[in-house]
């Protein structure tokens, strides 16, 4: 940042000098008389305080965003919007999407959950900080190999201390988010018939409504997995058309016709379990659901101010 420094103009102020000059009579003057002497007077002006200088004005730091009064400086934003794009071809990223956006999106996630972080009592002082150094060391192989990724990823010793500190904060409220998940759930055994079109499931419900047996159909239209979904609690599936479905019948019942992205489901509950002890991946995918749900949450009650152009 350049701060400009203001010229301090002084004004010398001069002194007048006032000269009274008494008038002589017109009468001539006669030999010998002596000339009355002429008394001067002199004004003294004062001169006026010097005024103290304006002390000069910082130059605003270009801000990227606010996030509950915290900043996010432009050019941290734009480092990490660099690193990113960067690491784009070995994670795989689609840069299709806007860098940007994602990028600070990202930003203001890991704000607001390293805040709340502080606000649960949680603080990275200067041990825990180096702490996490001390881990990156060993796992690059050593300091100096700490200090080369810095330098390749463009971070100065001051950014890189306050995005680790950030990252430490919000890794912990995300596991406080994430540990609150429960091990059990209100879970249903599911099997569906999958048609293409609404005319073909049209059809399947209509044979179900004569009386087909639900079991029997599903194989002949999927002789592999019978139709079986397996166990699963609400929101695993990411659809929220299924879950209305399934959710509100009793095992042995079959739904109307559901449509989404992929086809025309007929969804049937084989059994249901208010207390069912969560499988590995859908228990990881109800952690995703509620860090989403918990920062969507957050972001309505914050008050986040997007100042880039």
């Amino acid at each position: 940042m350049n701060i400009r420094r203001l010229l301090v103009l002084f004004i010398a102020l001069g002194f007048s000098q006032i000269i009274l000059t008494a008038c002589t009579r017109n009468n001539p003057v006669e030999t010998g008389t002596p000339t009355a002497a002429v008394a001067t007077e002199t004004a003294v002006i004062s001169p006026e305080p010097t005024k103290t200088p304006i002390p000069p004005t910082p130059t605003p730091i270009p801000l990227a965003a606010i996030i509950n009064g915290e900043t996010i400086t432009l050019a941290e934003f734009q480092a990490e919007l660099t690193r990113f794009q960067a690491a784009s071809p070995i994670t795989g990223t689609n840069l299709a999407s806007d860098p940007g956006a994602i990028v600070l999106n990202e930003l203001i996630d890991q704000t607001l959950l390293a805040q709340t972080a502080a606000q649960n009592g949680f603080i990275v002082d200067e041990n825990l900080l180096q702490t996490r150094i001390d881990t990156l060391e060993t796992q690059l192989g050593g300091a100096q190999a700490l200090e080369d990724w810095k330098t390749k990823s463009g971070y100065s010793n001051d950014d890189f201390l306050r995005a680790l500190k950030r990252s430490v904060a919000a890794a912990w409220m995300r596991d406080q988010i994430v540990a609150s998940v429960p091990k059990i759930a209100d879970e249903v055994h599911v099997k569906q018939i999958l048609l293409p079109t609404a005319t073909q499931a049209d059809e399947v419900y209509s044979s179900l409504q004569s009386g087909t047996n639900f079991l029997e159909l599903a194989a002949t239209y999927d002789p592999v997995t019978e139709g079986d979904l397996g166990w699963f609690p609400q929101g695993y599936l990411g659809e929220p058309a299924i879950d209305e479905a399934v959710f509100a019948l009793q095992p042995g019942e079959y739904s109307q016709v559901v449509e989404t992205e992929i086809g025309f489901h007929v969804l049937y509950v084989v059994e249901r379990d208010p207390k069912h002890t969560l499988q590995p991946d859908a228990r990881t995918a109800l952690q995703i659901q509620a860090i989403q749900d918990w920062l969507r949450e957050r972001r309505n009650q914050s008050e986040i101010k997007i100042l880039l152009p």
